[in-house]
């Protein structure tokens, strides 16, 4: 790909038309479209603060980052969301989101004791991180606060998981670029 090749990606329309034919339900929309609200405030806040953020691929990204939910509804989502979007010819940056949103990343090693393919699911980039922590503070479509995050992931996989100190840096990233 050439730096003069222009990335396209779908309008808000487009995106939930998509969440739609591939069997997303209401719910998983409903979500993905507070995700999205969620992840564009704080992508707005990174630009303010002079970081440069896609603010299309952001808004795509979580309107797309969980397409995979039609196919699983287990940790194999971002996986699956990762296949639906290549096999559509989308960009890859929005097929990456997807793989990367899940918990706060996968490591390589976990990724194989997950029984998922043995790569890297950290998210790299800025927008890879916006979507990945926007997601973590959307329950349902209700944010939470982050502190209840963390707390959840306690009790859900146990205190001394390698996600939770994964997901408080992300979170003292994403703080770091948002505020002050």
């Amino acid at each position: 790909m050439s730096s003069s090749h222009r990335r396209r990606y779908p309008t808000t329309e487009e995106a939930l038309s998509f969440l739609r034919k591939k069997g997303c339900n209401t719910k998983i929309i409903k979500h993905s479209i507070t995700v999205a609200k969620t992840a564009i405030e704080i992508a707005e806040s990174y630009v303010k603060k002079g970081t440069r953020v896609d603010l299309a691929l952001v808004r795509t990204g979580a309107l797309l980052h969980d397409v995979g939910r039609s196919v699983s509804m287990d940790v194999n989502h971002g996986i699956e969301g990762g296949r639906l979007l290549r096999e559509a010819e989308l960009e890859e940056d929005l097929a990456r989101i997807a793989e990367r949103h899940v918990g706060a990343g996968i490591t390589k090693d976990e990724a194989r004791k997950l029984g998922l393919p043995s790569k890297d699911l950290i998210p790299e980039t800025p927008e890879e991180k916006i979507v990945c922590y926007a997601d973590k503070l959307v329950s349902g479509s209700i944010v939470t606060r982050i502190d209840d995050v963390i707390e959840d992931f306690s009790l859900k996989l146990g205190r001394d998981h390698p996600s939770i100190p994964r997901l408080k840096r992300l979170h003292e990233e994403i703080n770091r670029n948002t505020t002050g």
